[in-house]
């Protein structure tokens, strides 16, 4: 029963990070500091640091992608792989875009009682990429709950194992 959970997990991630990979890439190749400063001049540095920050973002969800694709092409299910890759993904996906290391944008916890996006830009940015940052959110909040067991559950089984 646990290898058929799993493997669903594995295969509703996989079809989620091949849909954001794609979103990632197309704004990505469509964007460039030079346009984004065209359509709304602003903080130089600041949409250096979102579109490295997309960037770093598609790099973890290609690869991710790629691990799922491994993990269900396997013969036999390898549970415990799939299980931590899908906590890998929660840490490297799912928690870089709602927390990111170049703080370019935050999650605010309390528009999630307003029924707002709750992803705040820390400056003002060209509606482009608000826009994009705005569609991936809803999925990103849906992933981030399936995979929230995966947080406690992998580490409560790595102590019991020291």
């Amino acid at each position: 029963m646990g290898n058929t959970i799993a493997k669903a997990q594995i295969e509703d991630v996989k079809y989620f990070l091949a849909k954001t990979s794609a979103e990632l890439e197309e704004f990505l190749n469509e964007n460039t500091l030079s346009g984004l400063l065209e359509k709304k001049p602003g903080n130089q540095d600041y949409y250096k640091l979102l579109l490295g920050n997309i960037r770093k973002l598609l790099v973890y969800c290609e690869e991710s992608l790629d691990s799922c694709k491994v993990i269900l092409q396997t013969e036999t299910f390898p549970k415990a792989a799939a299980e931590k890759t899908l906590y890998r993904i929660y840490h490297q996906c799912i928690e870089e875009f709602f927390s990111p290391k170049s703080d370019v944008w935050f999650e605010d916890s309390r528009s999630a009682y307003t029924g707002k996006n709750s992803i705040k830009l820390r400056h003002d940015a060209p509606d482009n990429l608000k826009k994009l940052i705005a569609g991936l959110e809803g999925e990103f909040q849906r992933v981030r709950e399936e995979l929230q067991y995966y947080e406690t559950d992998y580490l409560t089984k790595i102590m019991q194992s020291k």
